[in-house]
């Protein structure tokens, strides 16, 4: 049975850990995540557990008193296409939502596709594409959390 589990500001230990041994196979970047998580504004983590092992997790955190960032998230490799990342993301907006906020937005990557249709699947819009610094291009959406009959929409 996989629960989703919520923290506003750092989980414990144990729970870092789990997250950073799956970010670190996707992003390679878990040493400056810790760092940069505990100084963002309002941060909030949205974990998927099993058997007291994180299967998934979504990083957000305040941009303004009305918008929210999705900034990171990811599923085990195991664990994909169990609608986990789908749970994780409607959690994370209903709780962004019950905050007041009023816009949630992310940015994501065109290799990263399968992040892209889920993030049109669950009501956002793509707002920009631009190349970034390392000539990657990037993807930014946005969502109302105002709008609730777009969530989930085909």
């Amino acid at each position: 049975m996989i629960n989703a589990n919520h923290f506003w500001g750092m989980p414990d230990e144990e729970i870092v850990d789990g997250i950073l041994q799956i970010h670190n196979r996707i992003f390679a970047n878990a040493d400056e995540l810790v760092e940069k998580a505990a100084s963002r504004p309002n941060i909030l983590f949205v974990v998927a557990i099993e058997d007291n092992q994180v299967v998934g997790y979504k990083i957000g955190y305040s941009l303004s008193k009305e918008r929210y960032y999705s900034w990171y998230g990811a599923v085990h490799e195991e664990y994909r296409g169990k609608g986990i990342a789908s749970r994780l993301m409607e959690l994370q907006h209903r709780l962004v939502k019950d905050a007041r906020y009023a816009i949630i937005e992310t940015k994501t990557r065109n290799k990263w596709r399968n992040m892209l249709i889920l993030n049109i699947k669950h009501g956002f819009d793509i707002t920009e594409t631009f190349i970034d610094d390392e000539g990657i291009h990037r993807i930014n959406l946005e969502k109302s959390l105002l709008d609730s009959k777009r969530e989930g929409g085909n």
